[in-house]
C-alpha cells in the first residue's frame, strides 16, 4: 500500500464577492481532485486545538499524527533543524523575517508594515541582508542564519523562549508601534534589535537595487515564534511506514526531519505560486519508486496568495496543484497496479479577507483505490461540511488514513 498526503497550505477560504461568492476551492478547475472526491471519504477536521495559534507548525504536526498540545515548541526550532543548525539546550530559536516597512516616518514605531515577505525576496538577496545583520549584531550570544526567501533564523543563547511576539502577517497595513516588543514586559532587547536592523538594512545595496527595480525593500528584521530544540517521535516507529516529506518550506522539512522522515529537496521550489510543480510531482513519483511507502507533499502557494490577498493567484495555485502534481502522481499510482490511498487537505484556512490564518476546520478527503465510497461531486469547504463527517482532533487523521 502506498500513501500520498497532499497539503495545499492555506487552501480553505471564505466566499469572495469577486468570485461570484464562491471560495477559491469552488472556483478552481480541479478535475482530478473532484474526481477522487466523488469516491472518497470526505469531511472536515480541526488541526489546531482550541486555544492554540493557527500556525503551520501546529497544523502540520497534527496531520502527521503528533498532538500539538504535547509536541509543539514553536516553528523556529523546527526551521533551525531543517537548516542544519545544531541547537544546544540553552539556546532559543526565533523566526527572523525580513519585512517591508514604510520609510516616510521619522520614528521606527510609526512605520507601517507593508509586506511580511518583502515582495517574496529571493534567497540570494536575503542572504546578503542576513550576513549584514550577523556582521553588525551577531556575536557569541546571537547568531543569524539564512533560510529561504524572507524566512530566516536567529539563535540566541539563554534567550527568552516564552515571549509573546506578534506575527508579522497578522498586522499588514498597520502601525507597528502597537505590536512591537515592549520594554515593560521584558522585550527591550528584542525591540532594540529590530530597531537597529532597520538602520542596517534600509540603505543596503540590495535594497537600493530592489527599489530601483520597483520592488519592495526588505528593510527590517521581525522576530517571532521562539522555541527550544524540538523532539518528535519517529514516524516510522509509530506507523511502520518508510516516509518522506517534500516541501519548499524549512518549517515542514524540520518537522519531517525531527520525525526521522527523509526530506527531499526540489530545485526551483519557491514556496509561492510560481514554484516547480512538475519537480514536486517527479520527486514524489521517484520517492515511491525508491521504496517510500508514504510521501507527504506540502505546497505553500495558496497560503502565500492568501497572505498577499491575491485572489486570482490563489485560484491558479489550486489549479496548478491539481494538474501538475496530483494528476501525474495519481496516474503513476494507478499504473503500478498496487493499492494506494490519497489524502488531501489544507493545514488551516488562509482567508483572503483577513490575510492570515484562521482556526476554522478544513475540508479533507481520503481516497482508497481498493474501497470506493459515496463522496461529493466537488471538493470544497461547503461540500465537506455538508457530509456531517467531522474529526475533532487532526492528529487522529493518520489513523483513519492507514486503517485497513
Amino acid at each position: 500500500m502506498k500513501y500520498l498526503v497532499l497539503i495545499p497550505d492555506g487552501m480553505a477560504d471564505e466566499p469572495i464577492a469577486e468570485l461570484g461568492n464562491l471560495t477559491p476551492m469552488q472556483k478552481a478547475k480541479k478535475p482530478t481532485m473532484d474526481m477522487l472526491a466523488s469516491s472518497s471519504f470526505v469531511g472536515t477536521v480541526s488541526n489546531v486545538p482550541e486555544g492554540m495559534v493557527p500556525e503551520s507548525d501546529t497544523a502540520n504536526m497534527a496531520i502527521l499524527s503528533f498532538d500539538p498540545k504535547i509536541y509543539s515548541k514553536g516553528r523556529s526550532p523546527l526551521e533551525a533543524v531543517s537548516m542544519g543548525i545544531e541547537m544546544q539546550p540553552d539556546e532559543t530559536a526565533y523566526r527572523c523575517n525580513v519585512v517591508t516597512l514604510t520609510e516616510e516616518q521619522d520614528a521606527y514605531e510609526d512605520r507601517i508594515i507593508l509586506d511580511h515577505s518583502a515582495d517574496e525576496i529571493t534567497t540570494a538577496e536575503a542572504d546578503q541582508l542576513i550576513k549584514a545583520l550577523q556582521k553588525k549584531m551577531g556575536d557569541d550570544i546571537k547568531k543569524f542564519y539564512t533560510g529561504v526567501s524572507y524566512r530566516h533564523c536567529l539563535i540566541w543563547k539563554n534567550g527568552n523562549d516564552k515571549y509573546n511576539f506578534m506575527r508579522p502577517h497578522d498586522i499588514l497595513g498597520k502601525r507597528i508601534g502597537d505590536y512591537l516588543p515592549r520594554e515593560a514586559d521584558g522585550g527591550a532587547e528584542f525591540l532594540k534589535l529590530m530597531r537597529d536592523s532597520y538602520d542596517i538594512l534600509k540603505d543596503h545595496p540590495v535594497n537600493l537595487a530592489r527599489k530601483a527595480r520597483g520592488l519592495k525593500p526588505a528593510n527590517s528584521a521581525w522576530l517571532w515564534s521562539p522555541g527550544k530544540k524540538p523532539q518528535l517521535p519517529s514516524f516510522k516507529a509509530k506507523w511502520g511506514l518508510d516516509a518522506a516529506v517534500i516541501s519548499a518550506v524549512d518549517l515542514i522539512k524540520g518537522i519531517g526531519l525531527c520525525a526521522e522522515m527523509d526530506s527531499i529537496d526540489v530545485e526551483g521550489a519557491t514556496g509561492n505560486v510560481h514554484t516547480n510543480y512538475e519537480g514536486k510531482a517527479n520527486a514524489t513519483i521517484e520517492a515511491f519508486k525508491s521504496g517510500k511507502e508514504l510521501v507527504y507533499v506540502h505546497v505553500e502557494g495558496p497560503d502565500e496568495c492568501g497572505h498577499r490577498a491575491e485572489t486570482d493567484n490563489k485560484v491558479l495555485s489550486i489549479e496548478l496543484i491539481d494538474s501538475k502534481i496530483l494528476k501525474p502522481v495519481y496516474e503513476y499510482l494507478v499504473s503500478t497496479g498496487e493499492d494506494f490511498k490519497i489524502m488531501i487537505l489544507p493545514d488551516h484556512p488562509t482567508p483572503i479577507r483577513i490575510r492570515t490564518h484562521s482556526i476554522d476546520p478544513v475540508p479533507f478527503m481520503i481516497y482508497s483505490s481498493a474501497s470506493k465510497r459515496d463522496g461529493v461531486n466537488t471538493f470544497s469547504e461547503l461540500t465537506a461540511t455538508a457530509t456531517g463527517n467531522y474529526v475533532s482532533d487532526g492528529y487522529n487523521l493518520m489513523g483513519i488514513l492507514t486503517e485497513k
